[in-house]
């Protein structure tokens, strides 16, 4: 996908939106495919199932049943080297976007995708002169931004909302088509609708906002990028980026926010099990957890005096966490390992030093917001 300096309907398109390509082979449950539990495995040996499956459900089965029969699949699978192909959801602003620049830096190629009412493609050049903070226009500066200081041939972008699955499947489409295949899956959009209220005060579409997004939208895309990375030679690993409440802690105010999060562990502990069952040796799915981040999403609840407290204490830049995160997101596929991790940058030492040091000190004090 190549960039040029106008994207009128006389000229090529900047940024592809949504292309149309075959989808991959399914990867569903099927009547016949083995179950298990904590304590029991199949009386019958599923191998003897495999005749009653159609070819696209039996692919990932048999498979697995090839790696098993060879003792593992870890000699065949091309090894997973550098430069990777990274995707992050979410990625125009924030953390996600300060995750983009610095596998970037690292020499990386990345898709970048963000939610949009217009696709980045439909755009003319007349429009990038009218309102450019526009949220309309947001997706595409950012994409611009980057491939101008890190060159065309390692940035890619594209719309993508979450909540839709066939937008995800596009998106999946989208990366095929202009880097084949994709290393590292960072699940990063997210929402709280930016609304900090009690849940009895909360609408109907604000709910929905945050519940579709975080919880149905993560599933949607770790459903598509399993389907997609079980297909490649190198396989892949998936990170899925948790939050506020991911911990079980209470999250007053933005109640909603904090049970999608708590579920984002569950989904993915439950992902990582299913995956072992089904014997799947090069797809890997990790939680990743940035800490408290001084995005627009956060900023938006500092509000109230203990809210202003614990984010000039613990809160940090995106350019911060990310330079941390990065390095060790990269070093679960430079390894070699298909383990699945948990990746966390504010550690509860680091918290409560921090936190130690306010009280003896007074450190961190007024850092991001008025607390008197």
């Amino acid at each position: 996908m190549a960039v040029n300096n106008c994207t009128c309907a006389s000229s090529p398109p900047l940024l592809s939106s949504k292309p149309h390509h075959s989808n991959p082979p399914r990867f569903h449950p099927h009547p016949n495919f083995p179950k298990f539990d904590r304590c029991s495995f199949p009386t019958v040996s599923w191998r003897q199932n495999l005749g009653s499956l159609s070819t696209s459900d039996s692919r990932l089965v048999r498979a697995s049943a090839s790696a098993s029969d060879s003792g593992s699949d870890s000699e065949s699978r091309e090894p997973m080297l550098p430069p990777y192909n990274v995707l992050i959801t979410g990625s125009t602003k924030g953390i996600g976007y300060a995750l983009a620049k610095e596998f970037l830096k690292a020499g990386d190629n990345v898709v970048i995708c963000s939610r949009s009412e217009v696709p980045w493609s439909k755009m003319c050049l007349k429009d990038l002169y009218v309102q450019p903070l526009h949220p309309i226009l947001h997706g595409f500066w950012k994409c611009k931004s980057l491939r101008q200081d890190f060159g065309e041939q390692h940035v890619w972008g594209t719309n993508c909302d979450v909540r839709e699955g066939q937008d995800v499947k596009d998106l999946v489409a989208f990366a095929q088509k202009n880097l084949k295949y994709i290393d590292i899956w960072i699940n990063n959009a997210g929402s709280n609708a930016y609304s900090y209220k009690p849940l009895a005060e909360a609408s109907d579409e604000d709910l929905i906002e945050v519940v579709t997004t975080n919880t149905l939208g993560l599933m949607l895309c770790c459903r598509e990028a399993i389907k997609m990375m079980f297909n490649q030679p190198r396989g892949g690993h998936i990170f899925n980026i948790d939050g506020a409440g991911s911990d079980g802690r209470p999250t007053p105010r933005f109640a909603a926010y904090g049970a999608t999060k708590r579920s984002v562990v569950h989904l993915t502990k439950s992902l990582q099990a299913e995956l072992q069952m089904q014997d799947v040796k090069n797809v890997a799915v990790h939680n990743l957890s940035p800490g408290m981040v001084t995005t627009d999403l956060l900023m938006s609840g500092a509000t109230t005096k203990q809210a202003k407290f614990f984010i000039n204490v613990l809160a940090e830049p995106p350019e911060v966490v990310a330079e941390y995160l990065v390095p060790n997101i990269r070093s679960v596929p430079a390894n070699g390992s298909m383990k699945p991790t948990y990746i966390r940058f504010l550690t509860g030492i680091k918290a409560y030093s921090q936190i130690f040091s306010r009280f003896a000190f007074g450190a961190r004090r007024n850092r991001y917001v008025l607390e008197d």
